[in-house]
């Protein structure tokens, strides 16, 4: 009579018993990223609606009377509580309604054009600070605690804590106004697109420089705490190169922190834009919004908040999905 093999418990799970603990994770802070966006757009709403005027006012003609003022109000809804315009708008935010502007324009047209401009820059200048970080970083990692790792150090720090203005200014004295080698300004074409690639390298320098010094420390911190490991230290025993090291065993550790930091810096690049835009007169969505703000738009102060929070959410997921994939390998 044989005798049953007993269970080995370190056996492999099945594929399902891997994935799903992991897949309930990213669906969880899916769900309360979801619920902060929600509760954004709200005091969005709010703070809106605690500035002086409104938009009846803000967006009407001079001389226009009191009685057609009041009745301009009542056709935009402005006479209903905040609290129930905002819910009206909602509704219609899982079909793609954004609402109507205070000139009466849908939110999705206004945003048609300078929308995917931002986008265009959001996404060059994340992927530039990321090259940038992971070269920096990597070069830093090479040789802890030499010159070049104390001066990307310092360097990543100054370039972090310099805001995106003052970085336009510096190139754009340096790259326009002393060399002539860029223009100073972006000239839109028919299409509403920047004229020449060359307007765009300004705009994309001063979005992504104080990220590469965000994501470069990063990036050094994590491969700091990956140089710790056993699986890192036994192949310095074994007498590997240092550039193999790096990219076989040190980076794949540290993908989940880079992945959230690179996701958490696409945030504060779309905030930096309503700055750089103005400066160089990108054709993009700070313009818009700063118009918004001028005359008291809600539904489309809304709309450039809710398409930044849905862009800025799905890097997010990606980067839950990027952390979570990583450590069920490392767990396996």
């Amino acid at each position: 009579m044989t005798t049953p093999h007993p269970v080995d418990a370190k056996a492999p799970r099945s594929l399902p018993a891997r994935i799903l603990p992991g897949a309930g994770r990213v669906a969880r802070q899916a769900v309360r990223r979801l619920v902060l966006l929600v509760v954004l757009l709200a005091a969005v709403f709010a703070a809106v609606e605690l500035l002086p005027g409104d938009a009846a006012g803000a967006s009407s003609d001079r001389g226009v009377t009191a009685a057609d003022l009041a009745a301009r109000r009542t056709a935009m809804g402005l006479d209903r509580p905040v609290a129930e315009r905002f819910l009206d708008w909602m509704t219609g935010l899982p079909t793609g309604d954004l609402g109507t502007t205070a000139r009466g324009q849908h939110v999705t047209d206004v945003l048609a054009g300078p929308f995917p401009n931002t986008l265009l820059l959001g996404t060059l200048a994340l992927a530039l600070s990321t090259a940038g970080a992971l070269a920096l970083g990597g070069w830093a990692a090479l040789r802890p605690g030499g010159r070049v790792d104390r001066a990307v150090d310092t360097l990543s720090t100054a370039a972090f804590a310099l805001p995106e203005f003052v970085v336009s200014v510096a190139l754009l004295l340096l790259l326009s106004q002393w060399t002539g080698w860029l223009p100073a300004v972006t000239l839109t074409g028919a299409d509403g697109r920047p004229e020449s690639w060359t307007m765009i390298v300004l705009p994309l320098l001063s979005l992504a420089v104080p990220q590469i010094g965000w994501n470069t420390r990063i990036v050094r911190g994590a491969l700091a705490d990956q140089a710790a490991q056993p699986h890192v230290q036994a192949a310095v025993l074994d007498g590997l190169p240092r550039r193999r090291i790096l990219s076989h065993h040190m980076l794949p550790g540290a993908l989940p922190a880079v992945a959230v930091g690179i996701a958490t810096s696409a945030g504060m690049l779309l905030g930096g834009t309503v700055v750089v835009e103005t400066l160089f007169n990108y054709p993009g969505v700070g313009a818009v919004l700063a118009g918004a703000i001028t005359d008291r738009d809600t539904p489309l102060v809304a709309g450039v908040v809710a398409a930044a929070g849905a862009a800025i959410s799905l890097l997010l997921l990606l980067a839950d999905l990027v952390r979570t994939t990583t450590l069920g390998e490392e767990r396996r």
